[in-house]
């Protein structure tokens, strides 16, 4: 296999070297990264026979090495497939090809793949589709044949009390007698004929069904095989000398299986050459290339942090004996505090600094919920009564009891808590307002990321006008009227939303000294004193 070294065109002499390698998961790209991923950008530019597949989008990843002599250079990877391959001389191999023509995975791939073709064989056949229509057909006859024989019975039954109301003789209440019994039997009949007719057609169709079936239930067990087959494959290195395989480092996170795809993205294919061939990692980045995908954001140029989902536990793994910088975000939220900024006997209205947490998560980092419980530590139930993210600063409204946060809680359900955000877009908003309606879902491949899907997302509704226009950001004002997670991030920066980032979002534009997104003013009706409450706090941009 060719050297992937690649040595930098311009000098980079002038340029500090980092003590430490990069977090994946919270960075700004180092200056080698930015030259090696403009070297990178190049030579893809110049492959014009891949133009129409990089114009759909695509993550790469530069890495950049010192060898043992004291060169530096870089690496290069892409995520997933490359122009239908896995192996490009300029980018460095896989950690297992999937597309190797002497492995099982092409073999067993067209074993499924030639399943799927008799299933969908079967369930086009055009008797078998006769057979589907005629049972509607029948099922249809047989509904309105035996509701009417239902509802003539009634009008009968009807008109036979009404006789019984006059003085009748022994011989017409025998009559009345044997007419209800002879349209009961009747109508039995009636059913047990249309259920014969069901029955004999449905007796085809179940024959397809249990071919049907049969194969989806091959399909399943060798899809399922094939998989546990390919994690055992991608044996992940780290720089201690140690070896784990996929399931092993996800079995250690608590999840049963490994999400599809990992280990196949930039960063690990990355990580593995350096291991393998001795070379010392300095720094790496990841960009993405081209459109945005139809439901996940990404911007063309942009770097973007490693994902979590996929990627984390098997680079926590790789990176184990290397000096890896500490994610820069611990660092700032341990020196973050909140402030009361109105309270009375029953609630409180609490500002969130950016870049701390709302509620406790995985890590020990402080939390505005956990401050609240040292605060207040005769306070009843749940404390806070929405969240912010992360990086956003704001207010964020507190409940001293169940009975008080049970109240606002109801309020935001009904959406008569009104909320004012303001945020510095990346880029120039040319309509003066309006209405964002785009469905968010959660990506659960790349959490926290939300995804824009018009069939399993729920609604997300935002109104916003701008207040001003800068030389290169927009000054605005968000109205959410749902309260979906990311959701004024990803309305600001979806083609079909403002299409115009908020500064300082890594995770759906740029990365900025922070996140300019700041929760200003919240009007509510006091639980208690049913008075109406409004409160502000002026963002620092």
């Amino acid at each position: 296999m060719p050297n992937k070294i690649h040595y930098f065109q311009e000098k980079t002499e002038h340029i500090i070297i980092p003590d430490k390698f990069t977090c994946p998961f919270h960075y700004s790209p180092h200056p080698l990264c930015v030259m090696a991923a403009k070297e990178v950008q190049c030579y893809l530019q110049s492959q014009k026979e891949w133009q129409h597949e990089l114009r759909k989008g695509k993550m790469f990843g530069v890495l950049v090495i010192r060898e043992k002599n004291g060169s530096i250079g870089f690496l290069a990877a892409f995520s997933g497939l490359l122009a239908g391959y896995n192996i490009h001389d300029y980018f460095v191999p896989p950690i297992y090809d999937l597309q190797h023509p002497d492995g099982f995975f092409l073999t067993e791939e067209a074993q499924i793949s030639g399943i799927n073709k008799t299933i969908n064989k079967l369930e086009t056949d055009p008797l078998y589709l006769e057979y589907k229509k005629a049972l509607q057909e029948e099922q249809l006859i047989a509904d309105l044949s035996i509701g009417t024989a239902k509802m003539q019975m009634q009008k009968d039954k009807i008109t036979r009390e009404k006789k019984r109301q006059h003085h009748l003789t022994s011989e017409e209440e025998a009559n009345l007698i044997h007419e209800s019994q002879h349209q009961k039997a009747e109508f039995k009949r009636l059913k047990e004929h249309h259920a014969r007719q069901i029955a004999a057609i449905q007796t085809h169709i179940d024959q397809w069904q249990t071919q049907i079936n049969t194969l989806k239930n091959e399909r399943k067990q060798r899809s399922a095989t094939l998989q546990q087959k390919l994690f055992a494959q991608f044996k992940m290195h780290n720089f201690l000398g140690e070896v784990k395989d996929l399931h092993e480092l996800f079995e250690e996170t608590g999840k049963r299986i490994p999400p599809a795809g990992a280990g196949e993205c930039a960063a690990p294919r990355l990580l593995q050459y350096a291991i393998l061939h001795h070379l010392h990692p300095i720094a790496m980045a990841e960009f993405w290339w081209g459109d945005s995908p139809r439901t996940e954001l990404r911007r063309h140029g942009y770097y973007y942090p490693a994902c979590k989902s996929k990627c984390g536990p098997i680079l926590q793994f790789m990176l184990q004996g290397l000096d890896v910088e500490e994610n820069p975000l611990l660092k700032i939220s341990a020196q973050l505090k909140p402030e009361i900024i109105w309270e009375d006997a029953w609630m409180a209205v609490i500002y969130k600094p950016t870049g701390m947490l709302s509620v406790p998560g995985k890590s020990e980092l402080p939390s505005v919920e956990k401050w609240l419980k040292a605060q207040y530590p005769a306070a009843s139930g749940p404390l806070l009564v929405h969240r912010l993210d992360m990086a956003t600063s704001g207010l964020i409204l507190m409940a001293k009891n169940k009975e008080v946060h049970t109240s606002l809680q109801k309020q935001f359900l009904h959406r008569q808590i009104k909320k004012r955000y303001i945020a510095l877009l990346d880029g120039i908003v040319t309509s003066d307002k309006g209405t964002i309606e785009l469905p968010l879902c959660l990506d659960p491949d790349d959490r926290p990321r939300q995804l824009v899907n018009f069939e399993h997302g729920k609604s997300a509704i935002t109104h916003y006008h701008v207040i001003s226009r800068g030389h290169d950001t927009t000054r605005i004002a968000f109205y959410p009227i749902t309260g979906r997670t990311h959701q004024l991030r990803v309305h600001a920066a979806h083609p079909a939303g403002l299409n115009t980032p908020i500064l300082g979002d890594e995770l759906y534009g740029r990365k900025a000294e922070r996140l300019y997104l700041h929760a200003e003013a919240i009007e509510f009706q006091h639980p208690i004193t049913h008075e109406k409450i409004h409160i502000e706090k002026k963002s620092d941009f």
